[in-house]
């Protein structure tokens, strides 16, 4: 029987979406890598409860219509309308002014930090010792949007360029005053 008393829609959160509906758990992780970082309680714990599944679609590199409706279609729920989805924010944009790799202090790579750590945890901290000018560099094997949401809402400048198939740069400075 489908459930209609909560829509799945792009503005849906990851962590009420797995709270409402446990047996999607397994479907969200089958439709892109990147998820099966949800599996990890303290991902699941901390950037579940921020991110939307807009952003998901971004780190699992998919259309949100397509992964919004995969998982409607997993409850019963009829599927929406690309002009229902909303028009999906961009994370690329040419590169910044700021932007200069003579200003990177530090990088941290999300491929060989520890499975158990947040790299938006490790940014945070280090962004926050940051001298206005200087730059982190955060190496992931996906697009980090909620986490770029989450430094942006810190008045961070962020700036992210792909590189290859599983090879993002994400660029964090305090602005200059």
């Amino acid at each position: 029987m489908p459930s209609y008393d909560f829509p799945i829609l792009p503005s849906t959160n990851v962590g009420a979406l797995l709270e409402r509906y446990p047996q999607l758990e397994d479907v969200l992780i089958g439709l892109a890598p990147p998820f099966k970082k949800l599996r990890n309680p303290l991902l699941r714990k901390g950037v579940a409860k921020v991110a939307s599944l807009k952003q998901a679609a971004v780190v699992g590199g998919m259309a949100v219509e397509e992964l919004v409706n995969k998982l409607r279609a997993a409850v019963g729920q009829e599927p929406i309308t690309s002009s229902d989805a909303g028009v999906s924010s961009s994370y690329v944009s040419p590169q910044p002014e700021w932007f200069s790799t003579s200003t990177v202090i530090r990088s941290i790579d999300e491929r060989t930090s520890e499975e158990a750590k947040m790299p938006i945890v490790e940014v945070l901290q280090q962004a926050a010792r940051l001298q206005p000018g200087e730059m982190l560099e955060l190496v992931t094997t996906f697009l980090p949007a909620p986490g770029i949401e989450i430094m942006k809402s810190k008045g961070l400048r962020v700036w992210s360029v792909q590189q290859g198939p599983e090879l993002i740069r994400t660029y964090v400075s305090k602005a200059c005053d």
